[in-house]
Order: structure tokens, then C-alpha cells, then sequence
């Protein structure tokens, strides 16, 4: 038995993981930006073929897969997995694996069939009486396109589940490039064409199915067995249908909170919805790239310490990757607040200072929703989705009732939309650390906090840093070009990061040692001669 769990151990390499997670989602990030920007150059943000329908016609598909099916696949599925990989029962992985997707796959195709019928009263729901005649047809044909989306994705979600319980990650990372690279491709080819906007939603649709079938050459060597059935008296098939309700209500209020965001942007006016659709493409950025690759590498790690009843590494584990998230965070925050000009600038040029604005009041909810990312792993190893459901339904209750206050126009107007996401998410992540104290009192030992409070006393000199840098390369009207601003914000980003690392290094942080080996190694690294021959 010990020896399967260190070949196991050996397997899931946690830091080579999020390396690769990271990597990925690094190019996925770059690549999400300038489909962003991309659509915002080639099409108006305001008139008939405004982009408000396009981002728009996401949300409905989004809000359905997000609530029956990411949920479960997250952080209800991958558990029960685990102790059946632990095990080594192959064929009970494979039975559980298949009455999942089944039973899935049957309730996104009734989605499908919902969204393509009545996408024009969905459309008109979630916006109002706001869009304009071209501009809902414009949404409710981006929306057809989009109805079978969920169902591709929720493939790609079970199969990727089984993938990443078993080690490989390599073929769900790359898998979401295809997606963005396909968007890209469409706004080029119906640009200027009948189609316009519209050719957007074919570009995703391709895009979800390229997804599908790049995750699917994950499955070669794993032997997996699809079996057309729904076994629906297993006892761990009750334990994942047990945990969905909870994770998919969840789930379900943060959709439904984007939807209120949406309809609150597009009363505020016309082309409001863009302005902070691009806004939160920047903040989610280094949300996706730093908290949900590490979320994402590190949960079946902490799932197996349970399995294998561990829970002294369990605790230690998670403690590692709540510090270096810590430690990694600050200095991404603040960059995101020094440079939200630049990024704006880049995203979109022609609405840059709405966007700037909003992204502002947006970069307190990175450093948040970057910890819930993995805070809610706590939970969820231990098959708890309740406690992250009940701080939810507060948490949007909050949010809704912050934002009917400040997003309105003669309050703080589209910037109130913001302020309210950043307060509500930072109260989610304090209740759910205020539950975790209370159910293990010695969590958050000593040592703990003597570390965060070195990572505070270094985050001084980061802010510093941050500043200087800023102040010696200021935002001019002039700016404009990829080659200018992202040259601009490479050298604050670089030198900020920089300055934290080393005087990390300074302070003996455990968290910058695996850096400063790394740049070690590269130094000391031994030139090989090879012997001059001549001819």
C-alpha cells in the first residue's frame, strides 16, 4: 500500500502540474485578450451591430452550464474518483465515469432544445426593452449557435475530470486554445461579410467542438470504457447526484449575478455592457491563470490525502498553497491597479477610460476570488458543498443589494457595478475562513502567520516598486500600439514581480526559495567543451 502511494505521489508531480496549468493558461489568457480585443476592433460597441448582443448571448448557455454541470465535474465528481483511482478499481471508475456523462449529456441536450426555441424571450429577459430590433436578433442568433455548447462542454468537463484523477493534465490545458483560436478565426472570416457579428457564434460553436475532440485524444492509453447506462443504485453515483444540488445552486447564483450585472449594464446605457464585459475579461485573467490552475493541479492532490486518510497532509498541504497563493497574489494585484490604464488601453482603445475605471474598482475582487479559487478546495476535498453554497446565497444577496444602491446613474453609475462584485466576493472569502477556523482551530497556526506576516512586510517594498515604476513610465495620450503599451507593462509587470522576489529572497521566504534554486541551477549549470576538430 505504501508503495502505491508513492508511485502515485510520483505521478502527480503538484509543482510540475501547475507549471504546465499555469503555462496554458497563461497563452489561453493571452489569447481570451485578444479575441476580446479583436471583436471590439472589427466591431462597434455602439449602434445596430453593437457588441453589447455579443457578449450578451453568452450568458444564458454560460448560466446552464455552469449550474448543472461545472459544478459537479469541479469539485463533486473528482473525490469520489479519487478513492476509486486509490483503489485501483478501474472498472468502478469507468461505471461511475459513464452514468455521469449519460446522465448529463441527456439533461444539456433538453438545454439545448430550451435555448434554440426560446432564445429570443430569454434574450429579451435578461436585457429588457434595451436592445434595439438588429441588436436582439443579433443576440438571439449568437445564442442559437451557441445552444450546444453546454453540452460539448460538459463533455469536455466529465472527460477532463477523469484525465486530471489519473494524473494527466496535458490535453485538458491546451484543450481551451482551440476554443479561443476558433473565435479569432471567425472574426476574421465574417467581418465585413452578411454575417458580421452573427459569424461570431459559428466561430464558437467550432470552437466547442474542436474543445470536445482535442480532450478526447486525452483518453488514449487511459483504456477508459463508456458504458450506455445509468446505474442509478451505486452508492457513489447517489454520493455525486448527493453533492450536485448544492454545488449547482451555487454555482447557479453566480450566473444569476452576472446576469443582473448584464441587465444592470445595459440600462446604465449603450455600450455598457462591453465597457464591463472587458473590464472583467482583465480581472478574471489572473483569477483563471493563477487561482484555477493552482485550484485546478493542487484539488486531486488534497482529495487523495483524504482518501488515504491523511489529514495531517491534508492540512499541511493546503496551508503550502494557501501562502504561496498569498505570496503570489499581492504582487498581481498590484500591478493590475498600477497598470489598469495600459491593460484598458490594450483591450480597447476607443472606450479605454470606461473600461480603466471599471477594472479599478475590479482589482480587489482578483485578490479575492484568487483565494476562493482555493479556500472552497478545502471544502470540497472533504465533499462539503453546502458551506460554499449557504456564504453564496449571502454573498449575492449582498451583491445584489450593493449594486440596485451604487449602479445607478446618479450614484457611482457603471463603476457601483464593480465596487459591489469586489465587496461581496471579499465577505465570501472571510466567511468561508471564519467557518474553517471555527471546524479546525489549530489550521491557521503559528507558523502561519508568521509567514503571512513576512509576505505583508515584503508586499511594502512590491507597492513601492510598483509605484516608482509607474511614475517613471506614465500612461501618455500618445500611447497607443500593442508594441508601445504591452512594451510598457512587460517592464512595470517584470520589475515589479522582480523587486518582490528578491526582497522575498532578502526575508527568507519559503515561497521565492524554489525560484531562487531554480536561477541557481541555471547559473551553476557546468559548460560542457566540446573538443575543436578541424577539417
Amino acid at each position: 500500500m505504501q508503495e502505491k502511494s508513492t508511485k502515485i505521489k510520483k505521478w502527480i508531480s503538484v509543482g510540475n502540474v501547475a507549471f504546465l496549468l499555469v503555462i496554458t493558461a497563461l497563452v489561453g489568457q493571452l489569447l481570451g485578450l485578444l479575441r476580446t480585443k479583436l471583436v471590439n476592433a472589427n466591431f462597434e460597441d455602439i449602434g445596430p451591430g453593437s457588441t453589447d448582443a455579443y457578449f450578451a448571448a453568452f450568458v444564458i448557455p454560460d448560466f446552464f452550464f455552469y449550474t448543472l454541470a461545472a459544478g459537479v465535474l469541479g469539485v463533486a465528481f473528482i473525490p469520489v474518483l479519487a478513492e476509486h483511482f486509490q483503489k485501483g478499481d478501474r472498472k468502478r471508475m469507468w461505471e461511475l465515469s459513464s452514468s455521469l456523462l449519460n446522465l448529463l449529456s441527456i439533461a444539456m441536450l433538453i438545454v439545448a432544445v430550451v435555448i434554440f426555441i426560446f432564445a429570443e424571450p430569454l434574450m429579451r429577459m435578461l436585457g429588457g426593452n434595451a436592445f434595439t430590433s438588429e441588436q436582439l436578433d443579433n443576440a438571439v442568433t449568437i445564442m442559437r449557435f451557441l445552444a450546444l455548447n453546454p453540452l460539448f462542454f460538459t463533455i469536455s468537463g466529465l472527460l477532463s475530470s477523469v484525465q486530471q484523477t489519473m494524473g494527466r493534465f496535458f490535453f485538458f490545458a491546451v484543450a481551451p486554445l482551440f476554443y479561443n483560436l476558433s473565435i479569432i478565426a471567425s472574426i476574421y472570416i465574417f467581418e465585413g461579410t452578411e454575417m458580421g457579428l452573427k459569424g461570431l457564434g459559428i466561430g464558437a460553436f467550432i470552437g466547442g467542438v474542436l474543445q470536445l475532440l482535442v480532450v478526447c485524444l486525452g483518453l488514449i492509453g487511459t483504456n477508459f470504457r463508456w458504458r450506455p447506462s445509468i446505474l442509478w443504485r451505486r452508492r457513489d453515483f447517489k454520493t455525486v447526484l448527493h453533492q450536485l444540488p448544492p454545488r449547482a445552486l451555487d454555482q447557479g447564483i453566480d450566473q444569476i449575478q452576472t446576469g443582473v450585472e448584464t441587465n444592470f449594464a445595459r440600462r446604465l446605457g449603450e455600450g455598457n455592457i462591453t465597457y464591463y464585459n472587458n473590464a472583467y475579461t482583465l480581472q478574471m485573467a489572473p483569477v483563471l491563470l493563477i487561482g484555477a490552475a493552482i485550484g485546478t493541479a493542487t484539488f486531486p492532490r488534497l482529495s487523495q490525502r483524504l482518501a488515504q486518510g491523511r489529514h495531517d497532509l491534508f492540512r499541511s498541504d493546503f496551508l503550502k498553497i494557501l501562502r504561496f497563493t498569498i505570496w503570489i497574489s499581492i504582487p498581481v494585484v498590484m500591478i493590475a491597479f498600477f497598470a489598469r490604464g495600459y491593460l484598458a488601453r490594450l483591450i480597447f482603445t476607443r472606450g479605454s477610460s470606461e473600461i480603466a475605471l471599471i477594472f479599478g474598482f475590479l482589482v480587489a475582487a482578483i485578490f479575492f476570488r484568487i483565494l476562493y479559487s482555493i479556500i472552497s478546495r478545502w471544502f470540497y476535498a472533504q465533499k462539503d458543498t453546502k458551506t460554499p453554497l449557504i456564504t453564496s446565497v449571502f454573498t449575492i444577496i449582498l451583491s445584489i443589494t450593493l449594486t440596485a444602491i451604487w449602479a445607478q446613474p446618479d450614484s457611482y453609475g457603471i463603476a457601483g457595478l464593480a465596487m459591489a462584485v469586489s465587496v461581496s466576493v471579499m465577505f465570501e472569502v472571510l466567511f468561508l475562513w471564519v467557518i474553517m477556523l471555527i471546524r479546525d482551530h489549530g489550521l491557521f497556526n503559528k507558523e502561519f502567520w508568521l509567514a503571512i506576516g513576512r509576505i505583508v512586510s515584503v508586499s511594502g517594498f512590491t507597492l513601492l516598486a510598483g509605484y516608482m515604476i509607474v511614475q517613471f513610465l506614465p500612461l501618455s495620450a500618445q500611447d497607443s500600439g500593442f508594441v508601445t503599451l504591452g512594451t510598457k507593462f512587460m517592464t512595470i509587470a517584470g520589475f515589479t514581480l522582480l523587486v518582490h522576489v528578491l526582497i522575498s529572497g532578502l526575508f527568507g521566504l519559503d515561497e521565492a526559495r524554489p525560484i531562487y534554486m531554480w536561477v541557481k541551477r541555471i547559473i551553476s549549470r557546468p559548460i560542457i567543451r566540446r573538443p575543436f576538430s578541424g577539417s
